[in-house]
């Protein structure tokens, strides 16, 4: 029998990011609660249940946040397929108003996007078409974005296209449907409305699982869709498959496993939900592999019976565990012989046998030398553990699994990575450094991979460590992007300069800073402020995900030199100011850093001057009084002249006090 997992089966990114979230959560001294159903899958559901996690609807949000204290915290999580603007709304208020209530968002950034999409165009067009299921989660949070009227449609016939000639339509879909539904509704719709604004919002790993599931079928003898009933992504793969294999199973775990022959030629497809973990993907492969073992073991009798009559090198063979030792396994292999296994006939000699091996565990081994004089046969695991070793290899090729291996040697056209035991070399071009760099750098360190493609004949895999750090650089923009909110701080730094900005660095992308935005003070070129590799706070002014671009802030109310200015100051003060600029009705002199005061020509000497520069040079520090602040256009009267009247009163009072005490 030939078993073809679906490359895309199991969970996809959001509900991976879901279940590990509330994974993460269980460990800490918090209640959890899920609002729903986490997942589609009874399974995951009913093993948090065991670890505490309560699933409760909107009406329980007020009962959950009335118990929750300091001695009691409670997190509730809104799981992948989001929730009504409403309900949304009203656990951020709650968050708002109990700091021992939290709120963990796992919405699905492809699902956020479609609520941005309707919440932003929906009150701009007559109506919005929604293609989903509307009874799903999903789809009512959709609709609880929408600003106007809405239609919800579940197949492309349901709808009377005429209806909408010369209006303004706005159309998406929910991220899980059928892909040639949505493209026959797409090309209906545009024959009555040229200028619908339509957005493809099928999460592209559905239409890639689709495709996958839609050529598997087409291949195989018997096709195996696991999932939940109740998964509409699932019932989805269910349909396409069915068409082209009437032989195809909806299953939920092993137990729902159908009672089918296979032979050694059957192939069997399987493909799975996104809410599918990869264990039970693990359980039915399984499962399987041992119907065609039971099969052959119809025959055990025949099979043992001449097993006694010979033994010969090269044979494998399988028996069961006598005894072992630190240096030895003894197996009886139900032969004339009994077999011996050395500590160094192991893939690794380093770990103890006993460790490995107990009495009554069953064994496979090869045949390297056989004496029916001694009554020995001397056996090794070495090249049964390299299968295996490589059948984990082909394994991760098949499912698309990320390993973890360490570089351990740099050869020609690229390096070496062990993974799973097995070496497997990553072409330069796929060590995600710069072309022609020095490959010896990566020496020595730990990376994950993903294989990309195998020779099975000659045992040899290709990996990318490349591809898997695409992939998380896309998974952590996707996340990122969901997250993004206005007025969102960072502190990020300065990547690049231009003429008009400075670019900032926020993790997985960049933002801008306008010039404008920079400082409060006029400047001409963000070189004067800011430098590259500065380290800057800021804030989200705007930002346009389908665009990807982020505006950013930096100058805040708190650093605006007015609001410095008239928190330290107030009319009658005297305070240093440095002469910056010089005009014949005055001079202007900087109080603090961005905030300037005049310093009129009457107002520069108690006796008249011709001009200011008579007795001002540019960047001296003089003393000035406040005498006026016009809040309004922002603007400070400074004098030198009141300081210099008031010293010649004290003088005058002085001289007044001498002659006084003379008389």
């Amino acid at each position: 029998m030939i078993i073809k997992v679906a490359a895309l089966a199991g969970f996809c990114f959001g509900v991976k990011r879901a279940v590990e979230t509330v994974d993460a959560l269980t460990a800490e001294n918090t209640k959890v609660y899920t609002l729903g159903k986490l997942i589609h899958n009874a399974t995951i559901v009913n093993d948090f249940a065991r670890r505490g996690v309560e699933i409760i609807g909107e009406e329980d949000i007020d009962r959950v946040y009335t118990k929750t204290d300091a001695e009691h915290p409670s997190v509730v999580v809104i799981r992948a397929h989001g929730v009504v603007k409403a309900v949304s709304d009203r656990l951020e208020e709650c968050a708002k108003g109990n700091p021992y209530f939290t709120v963990s968002d796992q919405t699905c950034p492809h699902v956020k996007k479609i609520h941005r999409i309707v919440e932003k165009h929906s009150r701009d067009h007559d109506v919005t078409l929604i293609f989903g299921n509307i009874g799903h989660p999903e789809v009512q949070g959709i609709c609880s974005y929408v600003d106007g009227e809405y239609l919800v449609f579940e197949r492309s016939d349901d709808l009377d296209y005429g209806n909408f000639t010369n209006k303004r339509v706005l159309m998406v879909s929910q991220t899980t449907q059928k892909l040639s539904e949505w493209e026959k509704s797409q090309k209906n719709l545009k024959k009555v409305c040229t200028n619908a604004l339509i957005f493809d919002t099928i999460c592209s790993v559905t239409e890639n699982r689709q495709t996958e599931v839609d050529a598997l079928s087409k291949e195989a003898d018997i096709m195996l869709v696991i999932g939940g009933r109740d998964s509409s992504n699932t019932n989805k793969l269910y349909e396409i498959a069915r068409k082209n294999q009437p032989e195809t199973y909806f299953v939920e775990d092993v137990s729902d496993l159908p009672d089918v022959k296979v032979t050694a030629r059957t192939i069997v497809g399987i493909a799975a939900g996104a809410s599918t973990p990869g264990s039970i993907i693990k359980e039915v492969k399984k499962k399987m592999s041992e119907k065609e073992l039971a099969t052959a073991k119809e025959n055990f009798a025949e099979l043992l019976d001449a097993s006694f009559k010979t033994l010969n090198t090269g044979d494998i063979v399988t028996g069961t565990v006598l005894s072992v030792t630190d240096s030895e396994v003894t197996v009886d292999l139900g032969a004339k012989v009994t077999g011996i296994i050395q500590a160094a006939d192991i893939i690794d000699p380093t770990v103890k046998l006993s460790d490995l091996y107990k009495v009554g565990d069953e064994i496979t081994a090869k045949a390297v030398r056989v004496s029916d004089v001694d009554g020995f046969a001397t056996l090794s695991r070495r090249s049964i553990e390299a299968n295996a070793k490589w059948e984990g290899i082909v394994t991760a090729f098949n499912e698309g699994t990320v390993l973890e291996g360490k570089v351990t040697e740099v050869v020609r056209g690229g390096v070496i990575v062990i993974l799973n035991s097995v070496k497997v070399f990553v072409p330069a071009s796929q060590t995600g450094l710069k072309k022609d760099a020095d490959l010896s750098v990566l020496q020595g360190t730990i990376h994950k991979v993903k294989i990309i493609d195998i020779n099975e004949q000659r045992k040899r895999a290709v990996g990318s460590i490349r591809v898997v750090e695409r992939e998380e650089r896309k998974a952590a923009e996707e996340a990122f992007w969901a997250s993004m909110e206005k007025d969102k701080k960072f502190t990020g730094k300065v990547k690049s300069l231009t003429s008009y900005g400075a670019f900032v660095n926020l993790g997985p992308v960049d933002g801008m800073v306008h010039l404008t935005e920079l400082s409060w003070k006029r400047i001409k070129n963000p070189a004067e402020v800011v430098s590259v590799g500065d380290t800057l706070d800021v804030f989200v002014i705007d930002f346009d995900v389908e665009k990807r671009r982020i505006s950013l802030g930096h100058k805040t109310e708190e650093t605006n030199p007015w609001t410095l200015f008239t928190n330290q100051f107030s009319v009658g003060d005297v305070a240093p100011c440095k002469i910056v600029s010089m005009m014949p009705f005055g001079a202007f002199a900087e109080v603090i850093p961005g905030a300037d005061g005049l310093i009129h020509i009457s107002q520069i000497a108690n006796k008249k001057i011709g001009k200011p520069a008579d007795v001002l040079e540019l960047g001296q520090v003089v003393d000035a009084k406040i005498i006026d602040i016009d809040e309004e256009n922002h603007k400070i009267s400074l004098s030198m002249r009141a300081l210099l009247e008031e010293e010649e009163e004290i003088e005058v009072e002085l001289v007044e006090e001498e002659a006084a005490d003379e008389e």
